[in-house]
């Protein structure tokens, strides 16, 4: 991360002789929305994050999200607790898709995503538990891509819930990520191939997908 995003982005900054680590506020100057909404709420005695995709956006793993600003980041860690609902009008394939966009160019053209589909991890259908996690690389790799082309290969299994609090983070390193899933010491998803590439940096933002009503706290980016 470069020194003038440290000192540009609202939050506490500590500092280690190996990495810098941001606890990152939240607050309304600080956040780009892109095809999405979002306002603050008190829930489970916290601040959140409330976001939801633009109900125009028909296509699904698009660039939905709340972007960060003044972020740039490369290799480090992203964790953040989120929390998932479906809202009244969820469509019948709404899973409470919820995640973490990173490396995210300028114009949010190309990015890295991963993120959670809580009411698969308590189906009755083992298939669609295995579809709790998903990786997918915008524009050209979503999940039908992957999952056609290299099946299981991009999604796993994690036990979750929705209307739960969940901590996620997400270990960057060249062209590998690695999800770690509440106090899980072993990666709930690994990939090693990173669609764009290993040395790719750009903004972080907070992901949502149809019929979510996402909620973000207590965001750190560690570099």
């Amino acid at each position: 991360m470069k020194y003038n995003s440290l000192f540009r982005i609202a939050g506490l900054l500590f500092f280690s002789p190996t990495l810098f680590a941001q606890k990152i506020r939240l607050e309304t100057t600080n956040l780009i929305p892109n095809q999405a909404t979002f306002s603050f709420v008190a829930l489970s005695g916290k601040k959140a994050l409330r976001v939801v995709k633009d109900s125009t956006v028909e296509k699904v793993d698009e660039p939905t999200f709340i972007r960060i600003k003044g972020i740039t980041f490369t290799n480090g860690t992203i964790e953040v607790k989120v929390l998932s609902r479906l809202l009244k009008t969820a469509p019948s394939l709404a899973r409470g898709f919820i995640g973490v966009a990173f490396r995210i160019n300028d114009d949010n053209t190309r990015y890295e995503s991963i993120y959670l589909r809580p009411t698969n991890a308590r189906a009755d259908d083992q298939v669609r538990r295995n579809h709790s996690i998903q990786y997918y690389s915008y524009p050209d790799y979503k999940f039908d891509r992957l999952r056609k082309e290299a099946p299981e290969r991009y999604e796993s299994y994690t036990d979750m819930t929705l209307n739960a609090w969940i901590t996620i983070k997400i270990v960057v390193k060249g062209q590998q990520a690695r999800l770690f899933v509440n106090d899980s010491q072993q990666p709930s998803l690994l990939v090693n191939d990173l669609k764009l590439g290993s040395d790719v940096s750009g903004g972080i933002a907070l992901w949502v997908d149809v019929g979510t009503e996402g909620y973000f706290s207590d965001l750190t980016i560690k570099e």
